[in-house]
């Protein structure tokens, strides 16, 4: 066994909310002042009324030298504020960590850049704010700029800079970090789809380099394909602990219990069409039947849209759904034009199920748009109606699961042969 990186001890950390402002117990010489002032004028009325908020809940566990770990879990599980008490940016209320090793934080892509500054100036500041001396920044500045794609602006204010570029430079300086222990949260979801998988090549150096690494993330194909163990964490407390493939299967079992992945779509004002057929809902299940956030690479997966019509007549329907990357990229487009299918007989509300025997998309974020014409006139488009997740899995059945970048976006059953 490795020697020990962190050691988590039963560590609390309780908010106490002021309940007549609804804000958090933060005060200032002002507040003070303006309480003492208001005192007389509230005879009768409690002076505490404070509600306790625990965003976490007796912690405890261990990170050994080498291991990637992967937090997981529902917004306000606890996990960004974990990672905020292990960077030291906030006390635990109760219990202790103790770390073995310089610590390097990710938490927020963009920390102390200045507009005013330029590019070059950028990269020391906000470098020496996340711990790098300035050696290490003159040996990895020309690696770092590279990285970035800025070259041409390097010399530029910020301020002049579009956000793609700002935050790909930010990224840049901190993916360069060189700690022991390194502490990631839901940074690779930066800059367009090529910067994303570079950002994401990067991490992998980083998680094979033999460096301790905490990654909070809700992309679950990130988390299988950079940890190999993972922490769920539900209401701030830690309940279940494992292998990542295990653990990720049972955070989606449990977010699907709670009816988590259910999309309502029936509110959206956005959508377009007459609306003789509406979409009201999406669920994505697995090949037994359960409601699941995220597709598997080479599984089986339905697609369930749930519908309620109001024509008369439903002659020559076509239902289709586009699956996109995040810059509208179409990847994959399912539709009963395609299979020849003919739905003209639709009860008034039900499931329209588009069965995919194997899933062929590669690991992933993408979002689904929802579509239904009838007799070539548009009943209903909802535009990036859903956000999925795709995990790698072994597609091709050989024990090996395609993570490189270079094995492209869609896979393909196929097999070859050798003649003379």
């Amino acid at each position: 066994m490795n020697k020990l990186a962190i050691h988590i001890e039963n560590v609390s950390k309780v908010y106490r909310i002021d309940a007549t402002t609804g804000g958090a117990v933060s005060r200032t010489l002002q507040d003070d002042l303006v309480s003492l002032a208001r005192k007389p004028l509230r005879r009768g009325a409690s002076s505490t009324h404070k509600q306790e908020i625990w965003a976490l809940r007796d912690v405890s566990f261990d990170i050994h030298e080498g291991e990637v770990v992967g937090l997981i879990g529902r917004n306000g599980a606890g996990k960004s504020t974990l990672l905020k008490i292990l960077s030291r940016i906030t006390e635990p209320s109760a219990g202790y960590i103790d770390l073995y090793g310089r610590v390097g934080a990710l938490l927020e892509v963009g920390t102390g850049f200045h507009t005013e500054l330029t590019g070059r100036e950028n990269i020391y500041l906000s470098g020496a704010i996340l711990g790098m001396r300035k050696s290490e920044i003159d040996r990895k500045f020309d690696q770092i700029v590279e990285f970035s794609g800025v070259e041409q602006y390097i010399d530029t204010p910020v301020k002049r800079y579009s956000s793609g570029m700002g935050v790909r430079l930010a990224f840049a300086v901190a993916a360069h970090l060189e700690p022991e222990i390194l502490l990631v949260d839901e940074v690779l979801a930066v800059g367009d789809a090529a910067f994303q998988k570079k950002s994401l090549g990067k991490m992998s150096e980083v998680a094979e380099s033999g460096r301790t690494v905490v990654f909070v993330s809700h992309n679950m194909g990130a988390i299988k394909n950079l940890c190999t163990r993972a922490v769920l964490l539900e209401g701030g407390q830690a309940i279940a602990d494992g292998d990542v493939d295990s653990v990720v299967q049972q955070y989606l079992v449990t977010a699907s219990e709670k009816g988590e992945w259910h999309t309502e779509i029936a509110e959206r004002t956005d959508r377009k069409g007459n609306g003789a057929l509406r979409f009201t809902g999406f669920e994505l299940r697995n090949s037994r039947g359960d409601v699941v956030d995220a597709a598997v690479s080479g599984e089986a997966v339905d697609f369930v849209l749930h519908y309620q019509r109001t024509a008369d007549s439903l002659q020559n329907t076509s239902i289709y759904l586009w699956l996109r990357d995040a810059f509208t990229k179409g990847m994959l487009r399912l539709g009963t034009d395609l299979t020849g299918q003919d739905f003209s007989d639709l009860p008034s509300q039900g499931e329209l199920i588009c069965h995919v025997t194997r899933f062929p998309l590669r690991a992933g974020r993408y979002y689904l748009d929802l579509g239904a014409d009838i007799d070539g006139v548009k009943a209903d488009r909802v535009i990036r109606a859903v956000t999925l997740d795709v995990i790698d899995g072994d597609y091709y059945g050989s024990g090996k699961i395609p993570r490189h970048p270079n094995d492209g976006d869609v896979l393909c059953e196929h097999r070859w042969d050798a003649c003379a």
